[in-house]
C-alpha cells in the first residue's frame, strides 16, 4: 500500500503504471490525466487521505510576547533620550523581531 507523500514524489508515468491495475471510477481516464488530477483519483481509489499532513506549530504565549514588547520599548525611550544609538538600534530590532514572531503565529 502507498502513502501520499509516497505518491506525491513519484513521476507521472509511474501513477499511471499504478493506477493502470486500478479498477475505479475515480481513475477512469488515467492515460490521459496531469499529475494534479491523477494524484487525487488515485488516492480516492487507494482509500488515501488525499493531502498533505503538516506538523501543528506549538502555540506561543502572546501574553508575555506583548509584555517583553512593553519593556523593550521603555528600554528604547531611554536609551534615545541617552543618546545612546548603538542601544536604540539593538532595542527596536528586538521589538521588529517581537512582532513578527507575533504576526505569523497568526493563522
Amino acid at each position: 500500500m502507498y502513502t501520499y507523500d509516497e505518491l506525491a514524489v513519484m513521476t507521472v508515468a509511474q501513477l499511471r503504471k499504478i493506477a493502470d491495475g486500478i479498477e475505479h471510477e475515480a481513475v477512469k481516464g488515467h492515460i490521459t490525466m496531469h499529475k494534479e488530477r491523477l494524484l487525487p483519483a488515485l488516492c480516492q481509489a487507494l482509500g488515501i487521505e488525499a493531502h498533505k499532513h503538516h506538523l501543528l506549530k506549538k502555540g506561543i504565549n502572546k501574553t508575555e510576547i506583548k509584555a517583553e514588547i512593553r519593556l523593550l520599548k521603555k528600554k528604547r525611550d531611554e536609551a534615545l533620550a541617552a543618546k545612546d544609538h548603538g542601544t536604540y538600534r539593538a532595542v527596536l530590532h528586538q521589538i521588529h523581531g517581537l512582532k513578527n514572531k507575533l504576526r505569523h503565529a497568526v493563522v
